[in-house]
């Protein structure tokens, strides 16, 4: 379970960050993003530390690569909490990001990987939307 005040502190961030994106402030975006950052950097290896910071850190990082890196350091740490809401969720951002970098077997993998894991949540809607999004690919 994620630490209250860290959780309010990504989501207030999330909001902002979001906010900063749709004003095109740049500078406001990156003062918003490091702090986010080091909220990420600051928990690691702590039992502060926690799969959604970094997911949403992935979710705000421009340079798609760096973002699937920081992906897949929310996906081990969703592992190691057995975190299935999370590991779908992170998966599924994989898959997304690995679309729009043109590589369409890794995000087919990604979103296998996420079917699995939905199979344990109670959100149905978000599992329509994986398999919608698999059957899609598989079909082209």
């Amino acid at each position: 379970m994620i630490n209250t005040k860290i959780y309010r502190a990504i989501y207030n961030l999330a909001e902002e960050l979001l906010e900063a994106d749709s004003k095109e402030d740049q500078a406001r975006f990156d003062e918003l993003y490091a702090e986010l950052k080091a909220i990420c950097e600051d928990n690691e290896g702590t039992d502060k530390d926690h799969p959604e910071q970094w997911e949403t850190l992935a979710d705000f990082t421009a340079d798609l690569d760096q973002a699937l890196v920081i992906y897949d350091k929310a996906l081990a740490k969703a592992t190691a909490i057995n975190s299935k809401d999370h590991l779908s969720s992170i998966a599924f951002s994989m898959a997304e990001l690995q679309l729009e970098m043109g590589e369409k077997e890794a995000a087919i993998e990604s979103l296998k990987n996420a079917k699995v894991t939905a199979n344990k949540i109670e959100d149905k809607e978000f599992k329509q939307e994986i398999d919608a999004l698999l059957e899609k690919l598989l079909a082209q």
